[in-house]
């Protein structure tokens, strides 16, 4: 039987995910988050890094609130990504203060740049997704800005988070995709046919 990676391209898929997450109510993906937040936490890579990058979440993203107070509660240095042109720079989160509302309206922090040259100490990346497969493949936005970012961090353990009906059998990539190394999930009662 087809999965919807061999019958859909990646717009297509998007626009599928897009409609799930439409379904959600905000309690789900309040709940969903606080679960998928808490499973981080509990692994051994969130527990041994001192360096974190994480994201502020969409509306229709899991959230990483929990993950940017208890990362900076716990004395990592947490970091955010500002979108500037085409690129993502990361910059180092001061707390809720100390954020800002930047481009697609989304909260970016104030703080300081964090240097590429420093790329190199990032242990753990939480990376937003559209959709994950079991090989660590990630389907993004389709802006590509984690397509640039990605590569850069040589030494983190990149770990995809998403609500259950994100992960699928398999999904379109191409040779230059970085790779998840783990992918959490969660929310099962809404699934795709793959």
């Amino acid at each position: 039987m087809p999965t919807f990676a061999d019958i859909m391209d990646k717009k297509e898929l998007r626009q599928q995910i897009a409609m799930l997450k439409k379904q959600l109510s905000t309690a789900e993906r309040m709940a969903a988050s606080l679960e998928v937040e808490h499973r981080v936490m509990a692994s051994q890579q969130w527990n041994d890094a001192q360096v974190v990058l994480l994201y502020h979440a969409l509306p229709d993203e899991v959230s990483t609130a929990v993950l940017m107070e208890a990362g900076m509660k716990e004395g990592k240095r947490v970091l955010l990504p500002v979108v500037v042109g085409d690129e993502l720079e990361l910059r180092v989160y001061e707390g809720p203060e100390a954020m800002k509302k930047g481009a697609f309206g989304i909260l970016e922090p104030t703080g300081e740049v964090f240097p590429p040259a420093q790329y190199e100490d990032i242990q753990l990346a939480i990376v937003p997704g559209v959709a994950f497969d079991p090989d660590g493949h990630r389907l993004g936005r389709g802006k590509g800005y984690y397509d640039k970012l990605l590569p850069r961090l040589k030494n983190a353990f990149k770990m995809g988070i998403c609500w259950s009906f994100q992960r699928l059998q398999q999904i379109p990539a191409e040779a230059h995709d970085v790779k998840m190394d783990w992918t959490i999930g969660q929310l099962d009662n809404l699934q795709l046919d793959n």
